[in-house]
């Protein structure tokens, strides 16, 4: 059968069914949804996929690998468009990634933070970055352990050209996605717990939640979850 011409494409449901799942879980935590951004993770998908996410609304959009990101977003994004590194990296790639994304989400070592702030003075620009937190304690992830934030947001607080914006965690892959919840509540108390520490510190970001367990992280305050698969589909 052929579509009708008016009927939505497959990525148009798949981005509909997203906003509605998290319009749910928003509500059932006293929340709204508008409080809430898609991070569309476009990794391995082409940039005539992005494109047409874009024109369904979304606009900010998250990529693994700097190489991969350099040639798909040869030609520039629309400034209303926004571009997040989501994947580890490397030290050597530090000029990269800051010339090419709008915020760095997985910055989780000192030596990572020294190659930001070396790279961005020279570019004179502030950055924005995100701890990323490894709350499982899952040695083959990334991420800093919990007890190890307090150090790295006070060294990326005396950076003068970075600036922290929040927290990222990726919890571990569990049977049922409620059993996420307590990995991002601790990601949450870590990030209250730090400010409360520093005053005049506000982390507004949690970056937490992915296609399989968001509805969790919406419920432990994630402001910012990571679809990848439920927009996309499978690669």
């Amino acid at each position: 059968m052929i579509p009708a011409a008016d009927e939505p494409s497959w990525l148009a449901r798949n981005i509909a069914e997203v906003r509605e799942r998290i319009h749910l879980a928003a509500r059932e935590a006293g929340r709204s949804a508008n409080e809430i951004t898609i991070v569309a993770v476009s990794k391995t998908h082409p940039r005539s996929l992005v494109d047409e996410a874009h024109k369904l609304g979304l606009d900010v959009f998250g990529e693994n690998r700097v190489q991969e990101a350099a040639a798909k977003f040869a030609e520039p994004l629309p400034t209303c468009m926004r571009l997040h590194l989501i994947g580890q990296l490397q030290t050597n790639k530090a000029k990269a990634a800051i010339r090419l994304f709008d915020r760095i989400e997985s910055v989780d070592r000192l030596s990572l933070i020294d190659a930001l702030e070396k790279e961005a003075a020279k570019a004179e620009t502030i950055v924005s970055v995100l701890l990323q937190v490894n709350i499982g304690r899952e040695p083959q992830k990334s991420g800093c352990l919990p007890e190890e934030a307090p150090a790295l947001v006070d060294a990326l607080r005396a950076s003068e050209h970075l600036r922290v914006d929040g927290m990222m965690g990726i919890a571990p892959m569990v049977a049922d996605a409620e059993l996420a919840g307590p990995y991002f509540r601790l990601l949450r108390e870590l990030r209250d717990e730090v400010c409360r520490k520093r005053p005049d510190m506000v982390l507004p970001v949690l970056s937490m939640g992915m296609s399989g367990d968001f509805e969790a992280a919406i419920l432990e305050g994630a402001t910012h979850v990571r679809i990848g698969s439920a927009i996309f589909g499978g690669r």
